[in-house]
């Protein structure tokens, strides 16, 4: 059997933006997306970095709302209560990790719904149930849409989905129930684990585990699509980013595979640009 097919990331991405920036133009440009940095993480400050340049590609203004890192609870809360009711604020994220006295769960939940575009809102996930794919959380849109961008018939397929967060696992989960596939949840005490898997046509693993999925846990031909995002070392001392699938061996196997990185991490900014191109709209 030849080697699977690798879902491109930053290939679909580009689509998806390419998209958006006639989507814009139809609105007169008038898009923005307002994040929230709490304190100085590193990743979370490049993260915002490559937020702002993703924007400024296809034409949405980036505003950045930082506090330091001693903000207290009250203090997210009043600037996140600010931005709801700004009438010029159509879209509302929050960069994390947030420091450990600030409460993420309840800032998460108090973003207005409608400017919500991380889709962290437990009303925007649970809508999920409803069949509404707008604000859905963004890692689970860039999941979906690798999924059905490989022409994989899902009504009937058999899905495995390997971990149960609430913002990927459950809402992938969903989301594949929704186009009538027969979905199966893992999580660390599921029995019979490798079984379950080897019988997917489609496989999404999000557990965070690296080299989690191997070859021998991997029906032929099945669809993986790979979460994780481990940093390991390597024999040479360095730190190295690896996902939850042995994609090496596991190539081998599959039908079509989503590397790490340059698989699910560049979709989901697209998906977080969409979600936000949609708000304002």
């Amino acid at each position: 059997m030849a080697a699977a097919t690798i879902i491109d990331g930053v290939s679909l991405a580009g689509t998806v933006k390419d998209d958006l920036v006639d989507r814009i133009a139809a609105i007169d440009g008038r898009v923005r997306l307002d994040a929230v940095l709490v304190g100085e993480d590193q990743g979370a400050v490049l993260y915002a970095d490559s937020q702002a340049r993703a924007c400024e590609k296809v034409g949405i203004t980036y505003s950045l709302h930082q506090l330091p890192a001693t903000a207290t609870h009250a203090q997210v809360e009043e600037l996140i209560i600010s931005l709801n009711e700004d009438s010029n604020v159509r879209a509302i994220m929050v960069q994390m990790p947030l420091p450990e006295s600030v409460r993420t769960d309840d800032i998460q939940s108090l973003i207005a719904p409608h400017k919500d575009v991380e889709g962290v809102n437990p009303a925007n996930i649970g809508n999920i149930v409803f069949g509404r794919r707008s604000l859905v959380p963004c890692t689970a849109l860039a999941v979906m849409e690798m999924i059905e961008s490989t022409g994989i018939t899902l009504k009937g397929s058999r899905a495995v989905c390997v971990g149960a967060s609430t913002i990927v696992g459950k809402p992938v989960a969903v989301l594949l129930m929704q186009a009538e596939a027969t979905v199966i949840s893992t999580n660390i005490h599921t029995k019979d684990h490798d079984n379950l898997t080897l019988g997917a046509d489609i496989l999404v693993s999000a557990a965070g585990v690296p080299n989690l999925i191997k070859p021998e846990m991997v029906k032929e031909g099945a669809v993986v699509i790979d979460v994780g995002i481990n940093r390991i070392e390597g024999e040479d001392g360095k730190k190295r980013t690896v996902g939850d699938v042995e994609f090496d061996g596991v190539k081998e196997v599959a039908g079509f595979i989503s590397p790490v990185p340059g698989g699910v991490g560049p979709m989901t900014v697209a998906m977080l640009l969409r979600n936000t191109v949609q708000a304002a709209e």
